[in-house]
């Protein structure tokens, strides 16, 4: 809605930051939480971690209620010259742009567009890959560390993963590239997912680790932003669209932990390299999307020679 296509991989990137700092930060929090106020009050540790955490994310939430603004037009910090810009500067962005339509207008837009289901599927694989999140503790703790050890451990690989989010985001908004992006990061997480389910020592897996947890994340960002550029025709089909891809993506989570059993500790090797398997289905949708907008930019040339604005990919 506010950013055009060079801008908004970048932006979700940094949106997505958030999530992995907190994921950084998750073990040493919750290690300084079980230590402090373990049993205080008579609540237990994982207790308070729920009580503190609910209550940050509770009053943030009623802050952005009122700060944050739905449309371009309507933001009430801006002048009206820099709303109108605002507006325009995204309606020359948008490929094949219409106008505002209802909400189940949008939505029948997005359902039948068959990109949406490509983004969707690519999206679930890149998620599925990720599966690894919720039960990253668990890996690090294989190399034989004690439960504090562990913990400042599973730190270090999103930090440095966070970083390289916003660098990759960055790099995609201003070469105005996905595929390569998406297919070079997903390689590395590739990589990282073999080698971390194989017979190394303990500073051979760690490392893999890191790499398959930076070229995991990286990837995050490029998808949403990608398929926000290019199936967003309305705001509402925008919405709509994110809305569909996220939904699926995240019903990875529903089926993936199924793919880590206490039986196959301490290598994971079903796990990691399942998630290699899905990386690489990843960026061969990658492909498949990047083949189908090069076909439509080329019957959008054919139609009408003034045609500024195409797909990227």
């Amino acid at each position: 809605m506010f950013y055009n296509r060079k801008e908004v991989a970048t932006r979700i990137a940094i949106l997505y930051t958030g999530n992995i700092l907190a994921t950084a930060f998750a073990g040493l929090i919750a290690a300084g939480i079980f230590h402090g106020l373990g049993d205080v009050a008579g609540i237990s540790g994982w207790q308070w971690l729920f009580i503190l955490q609910g209550i940050v994310t509770f009053l943030i939430a009623i802050v952005g209620f009122f700060l944050l603004p739905d449309f371009p037009h309507n933001t009430w910090w801006l002048t009206q010259a820099e709303r109108d810009l605002a507006v325009s500067r995204m309606a020359i962005d948008t490929v094949g742009k219409s106008e505002d339509t209802s909400v189940w207008t949008g939505f029948r837009q997005a359902a039948k567009d068959p990109m949406v289901w490509v983004f969707a599927f690519m999206a679930h694989m890149h998620l599925a890959a990720n599966g690894f999140k919720n039960f990253f503790p668990t890996v690090v703790q294989t190399l034989g560390f004690n439960t504090t050890i562990t913990l400042v451990l599973t730190c270090p690989p999103y930090l440095i993963a966070g970083a390289v989010t916003i660098a990759v985001s960055w790099s995609s908004g201003k070469f105005n590239e996905r595929t390569w992006h998406i297919t070079i990061s997903k390689i590395v997480a590739t990589i990282g997912f073999l080698v971390a389910c194989a017979p190394l020592g303990v500073a051979g897996r760690y490392v893999a680790m890191v790499i398959f947890t930076i070229g995991t994340y990286g990837v995050n960002s490029l998808i949403l932003g990608w398929c926000g550029s290019t199936c967003g025709q309305t705001p509402e089909k925008k919405a709509v669209a994110i809305g569909i891809v996220t939904t699926i993506m995240n019903a990875s989570f529903i089926w993936t932990p199924y793919l880590w059993p206490k039986s196959d500790a301490p290598r994971y090797v079903i796990a990691l390299s399942s998630s290699a398997a899905f990386s690489i289905a990843t960026f061969l949708t990658a492909w498949v999307a990047k083949i189908v907008f090069m076909r439509r930019n080329k019957k959008m040339r054919e139609s009408d020679a003034e045609v500024q604005t195409f797909f990227v990919y």
